[in-house]
C-alpha cells in the first residue's frame, strides 16, 4: 500500500503550466527518485507535496488523508519532512538550536534529549559540533544537518531535494552514502536529484520527468532501457536517438 499517491497534477506560475497531470506514488521503506533536468518540475512536485504550492487540479494523499490545499505547518506534523534545495538551516543558530526547530512538532524535553542523541548516533560529525553556530560548518556538515534536522520531526517521508547539489565529488560521495544508510534503515524517501547515475544506483524505483511530465517510471533497469535518459539531457536530438520502444 503507497504511503503517498501523487494523483494528475497540475500546478502553475501564472501563465506557466508548470506540472502537468504528474502522477507518482511511494510505498512505506521505498527510495523513490524523481530526475531529470532543470525546470523539469522536480523541486515543484516537492513543494507542491510539501505544502508550498497549492495545484488547481489532481489530488494528494498521504496514508489515506487528502492534503492538497493544506498548509506546510499542517503537512509536516502529518508526516512530511522536506530538506529543501540549498539546505535552508539557520546559519546564526547553533547546530543542536537547528535540531530544536526541527522538533517543533514533538513533545517533552526528554524525548528532544532522546532524539538529539539519536542524530549524534547517525550523524557523528553533528555531535561535536552541537555549540557550533551552523552557518560556519562545511557544505557536507550542513547536509548532513539539514537532514538530521528532518528527522527531528519523526517523520513518515523524508523528501530530499538536490542533497549533492554544490558539493565536492568526496561530500557527494558522502551524501549518496547517508541516503543509502536511512534507507536500509527504513526510512521512506522520496529523492530529487540531477545526479542520474549515482541516483538510478540506490533507488528501488524512479520517475523521469521532462517539461513538467512524467516521462517513464518503474525499476533503475527500466528506467535505463526504456527511459529517454540521454535525450532529456541532451535536448531533442538526444531524445530521438535515445529512444527506446518496447519490444
Amino acid at each position: 500500500m503507497s504511503v503517498l499517491s501523487v494523483d494528475g497534477i497540475f500546478v502553475r506560475y501564472g501563465a506557466i503550466t508548470a506540472l502537468r497531470g504528474v502522477s507518482l506514488s511511494v510505498k512505506e521503506g521505498e527510495l523513490v527518485a524523481l530526475i531529470g533536468v532543470n525546470g523539469a518540475g522536480k523541486s515543484t512536485t516537492l513543494a507542491t507535496i510539501a505544502g508550498g504550492l497549492k495545484p488547481h487540479q489532481g489530488s494528494i494523499t498521504f496514508q489515506g488523508e487528502q492534503l492538497q490545499g493544506r498548509s506546510p505547518e499542517y503537512i509536516t506534523r502529518k508526516g512530511i519532512a522536506l530538506v529543501p534545495e540549498g539546505r535552508e538551516i539557520f546559519p546564526s543558530l547553533t547546530v543542536a538550536e537547528n535540531l530544536r526547530l526541527g522538533a517543533f512538532v514533538r513533545g517533552s524535553r526528554a524525548e528532544f534529549q532522546r532524539d538529539v542523541a539519536e542524530m549524534v548516533e547517525l550523524f557523528p560529525i553533528l555531535g561535536e559540533r552541537l555549540r557550533q553556530a551552523g552557518g560556519t560548518l562545511s557544505g557536507g556538515e550542513q547536509q548532513q544537518l539539514a537532514v538530521a534536522r528532518a528527522l527531528m520531526s519523526h517523520p513518515r517521508l523524508l523528501m530530499l531535494d538536490e542533497p549533492s547539489l554544490g558539493l565536492s565529488p568526496v561530500l557527494v560521495d558522502q551524501i549518496f552514502e547517508l541516503i543509502d544508510r536511512l534507507h536500509r534503515r527504513g526510512v521512506t524517501i522520496l529523492l530529487v536529484e540531477q545526479n542520474v547515475e549515482r541516483t538510478l544506483a540506490i533507488v528501488d524505483r524512479a520517475y523521469l520527468l521532462h517539461t513538467g511530465q512524467v516521462e517513464v517510471e518503474g525499476t533503475p533497469a527500466h528506467i535505463r532501457e526504456f527511459g529517454n535518459v540521454e535525450g532529456v539531457y541532451l535536448g531533442d536530438r538526444g531524445r530521438d536517438a535515445g529512444r527506446k520502444e518496447p519490444q
